[in-house]
């Protein structure tokens, strides 16, 4: 006996025609109606970029709060503080009547800095956990967000941008400290970096390659109107484009 296909209305064959339609199984449902990022992502690594003895050795927390204006009574966000090598050095420098909030997706490196935080007895950190696609910073709160060796990590960095934005006070900055090699070898291109960021409604306002960092650093302001998800354009690198990376 042959299969024989029905005929169906219109309205029917339509849905049985959209359920066959690939979804984005293998992203979280609350970044599908953002774009894929065309490009690799670093596995999440060891927390300590390098030991912070060398850290301070090269001058570079000092070197990076210098740049990004960070002052005494100043609000800011750690975002992937993993041991809190910038947290507890952000805390000294807003000073009492300042505040820092520590965040990472590593429940067990935030316990790590939970204990640190108690130890040291800095009462201006908070700790929070954050999300693949969502930093879950709160509205107008933040003088500076930092993202210091991580954002080459973040798998939907369109949903993550959007959603961190209006975390940002009047005059805010995002600050990012990260090394030009390829997104799957633990740092990513500058080019592509400055892309996603406009995509999402940020304007470059300082990039400076630095020694002291072991890489470089750039600095964004929010501009214009916040665009809606599915008017973000995903950025694609030279050479590439989105069949092959999306294939």
């Amino acid at each position: 006996m042959k299969n024989v296909l029905p005929c169906l209305p219109a309205a029917v064959a339509m849905l049985a025609l959209t359920a066959c339609e690939p979804v984005d199984t293998d992203r979280p449902e609350t970044s599908r109606d953002f774009p894929r990022a065309y490009r690799p992502v670093s596995e999440t690594g060891s927390n300590a970029f390098s030991t912070e003895q060398q850290r301070d050795d090269r001058r570079e927390a000092q070197t990076v709060m210098d740049k990004a204006e960070i002052a005494e009574g100043m609000t800011v966000a750690d975002i992937g503080a993993g041991e809190g090598y910038y947290t507890v050095r952000l805390a000294a420098r807003v000073g009492e009547n300042g505040r820092v909030l520590a965040q990472d997706i590593d429940e067990a490196a935030l316990r790590r800095l939970g204990n640190r935080v108690e130890r040291d007895g800095l009462e201006n950190v908070s700790i929070t956990l954050g999300g693949e696609d969502d930093p879950h910073l709160p509205p107008a709160s933040f003088d500076r967000i930092f993202m210091v060796h991580m954002y080459h990590e973040v798998t939907e960095p369109y949903a993550f941008l959007w959603r961190l934005r209006p975390a940002l006070r009047e005059g805010g900055q995002v600050i990012v400290v990260d090394v030009d090699r390829p997104a799957d070898q633990h740092g990513i291109d500058p080019q592509l970096l400055f892309c996603e960021f406009e995509r999402v409604g940020f304007r470059l306002v300082d990039f400076d390659l630095k020694p002291e960092i072991a890489g470089y650093y750039a600095q964004f302001e929010a501009v214009g109107t916040r665009p809606e998800p599915h008017e973000i354009e995903p950025c694609v690198q030279p050479g590439e484009d989105e069949t092959e990376l999306s294939s």
